[in-house]
């Protein structure tokens, strides 16, 4: 397996109780290279290095909001993450960097955080702000012995829809269906998200590379880009009728239409939106991944047979399913018991007894 090439040749990593820094050497010349990998502090100084000159001074005042996601995109906490985590984390801290990142950190009431939070369109967006700045916060305190308080902590969390994203009914994937032909783009990925629960990313990269034969049935087998949890699923025979008439050599089930390339996570996500726009269903593929999953457990799956398919770690999020899902079976149940109580005997049921007088 070949090595990727290094983008930036003289540069090397070393790692210093848990915190990166990076050096540039070549010939004679060494020096150290500031600010998180790629970033515009360590373009300039690379490029200054390359020359032999002294790196620009960066313009980013300590103990700013700005210098502590500097520190956070350069840790190793942060590299560790998903490519697809880290992809969505740093277009969030870019838009805080933006907003706040003159501010010094320690500084901040909850006031404060709750005026940044309020400059966002829509409850979810406001609680990620929160949601970051706590964790910069908490990334301060056992990284940058920061021993001040927390003030996102505190800050007003804003009410959200409980259920999220729309669930998909039977009905709106058999009117998406019915919209859709057998052997066109638009069903075909929705069958493979609905039997599978992968998500956008996934998708976006799953071919017959996936799909293997075991005991004499067809299952496919991916790693979930987002958490690396692995699922291995059985492929259910209305999603194995679609894949039969999916070429064998496709290294990729589902590729845009101009040209045989993969889709962003984010573009096929409103592709799909206009696909379902035009069988008047208010979809969306995550809404098919919860439709997947209370598919099983009304049918009486468990906490971590819905995990699997949901490729989670744990069974957390499936609680929320079979809980759902219980209450309604339980409630059957309930109202089962008060008409076995009704059913009395003429002797014993009191309003027969007034009527008979």
């Amino acid at each position: 397996m070949n090595r990727r090439k290094n983008p930036f040749p003289g540069i090397r990593k070393n790692v210093v109780k848990g915190r990166i820094y990076w050096k540039f050497e070549r010939g004679d010349h060494r020096c150290n290279i500031p600010g998180p990998y790629g970033s515009t502090e360590f373009l300039a100084a690379y490029e200054a290095a390359l020359i032999g000159a002294k790196a620009p001074a960066t313009s980013t005042a300590p103990d700013t909001v700005s210098w502590l996601i500097e520190q956070y995109l350069g840790s190793l906490k942060f590299l560790n993450l998903s490519t697809s985590r880290k992809r969505s984390i740093r277009g969030e801290l870019d838009w805080l960097r933006v907003v706040a990142g003159q501010y010094h950190f320690a500084r901040l009431e909850v006031r404060h955080i709750e005026a940044v939070m309020a400059k966002k369109t829509g409850p979810v967006a406001a609680n990620t702000v929160k949601k970051n700045m706590s964790m910069l916060y908490n990334f301060a305190s056992k990284k940058l012995s920061y021993t001040g308080p927390n003030p996102a902590k505190f800050a007003e969390k804003m009410k959200t829809n409980p259920d999220g994203y729309h669930t998909w009914t039977d009905t709106e994937v058999e009117r998406f269906l019915e919209r859709h032909a057998p052997g066109t783009k638009p069903r075909l990925v929705l069958l493979l998200s609905l039997n599978t629960g992968m998500s956008r990313q996934d998708l976006c990269r799953v071919g017959w590379q996936h799909v293997s034969q075991k005991n004499g049935a067809a299952r496919i087998a991916y790693k979930r880009a987002k958490t690396s949890v692995a699922a291995d699923l059985p492929i259910l025979p209305e999603l194995a009728e679609e894949l039969a008439k999916v070429p064998k050599d496709r290294m990729l089930f589902i590729t845009q239409d101009a040209r045989p390339v993969a889709y962003k996570p984010e573009t096929l996500g409103n592709w799909f939106r206009e696909r379902c726009a035009e069988a008047k269903v208010p979809g969306s593929l995550h809404g098919l991944r919860k439709a997947g999953a209370t598919r099983l457990a009304d049918a009486g799956a468990s906490n971590w047979e819905i995990a699997s398919y949901l490729a989670h770690k744990d069974t957390k999020q499936a609680d929320t399913y079979t809980k759902k899902a219980n209450r309604s079976k339980l409630a059957d149940s309930g109202f089962a018991k008060l008409a076995i109580v009704s059913n009395l005997s003429s002797e014993l049921d009191r309003k027969v007894a007034k009527v008979d007088e």
